[in-house]
């Protein structure tokens, strides 16, 4: 049975790795590529909540490019410190690692989210929304085989 429940918390791990590589992929893309194409459904729906129908600014792209720019490398350094937490503290079973992220996702997800809906910036509100469901899943699932 013990077998069982640790290839169970294998397969949580390694979810948990997906959603920080995820993480950490998308905090390069928004750094990198926030003023391409690729880029520009998100634009799409965040521009409205700040300038209407109305062109953005070039004063205002420029700052985009800057603040995109340092957002997403600050979203992909919280990716890869998730990585090591869920690869090596977490593999282990080591329990603060277990709170590290609960609380780390947690902080985040509650003031990030907030901001967004006080802004009316509904895409990252539904785009937190699904980050934080995919992190509490495999928190959910291996409380209980965590130490200490």
């Amino acid at each position: 049975m013990r077998f069982c429940l640790m290839s169970y918390f294998r397969i949580w791990r390694y979810w948990l790795l997906g959603v920080s590589v995820f993480i950490t992929a998308f905090g390069l893309f928004m750094a990198l590529l926030n003023h391409t194409i690729l880029f520009s459904f998100f634009n799409t729906q965040i521009n409205p909540a700040f300038w209407g129908s109305t062109p953005v600014p070039a004063p205002a792209q420029a700052f985009q490019g800057w603040i995109y720019g340092a957002w997403g490398a600050t979203v992909m350094g919280w990716g890869v410190t998730m990585i090591f937490i869920a690869y090596y503290p977490f593999g282990q079973q080591e329990r603060w690692a277990w709170k590290a992220v609960l609380v780390s996702v947690l902080s985040w997800y509650i003031i990030d989210t907030t901001i967004s809906w006080l802004f009316a910036v509904i895409i990252n509100v539904i785009f937190n929304t699904t980050i934080l469901i995919l992190v509490i899943i495999p928190l959910l699932f291996t409380w209980q085989e965590m130490s200490n």
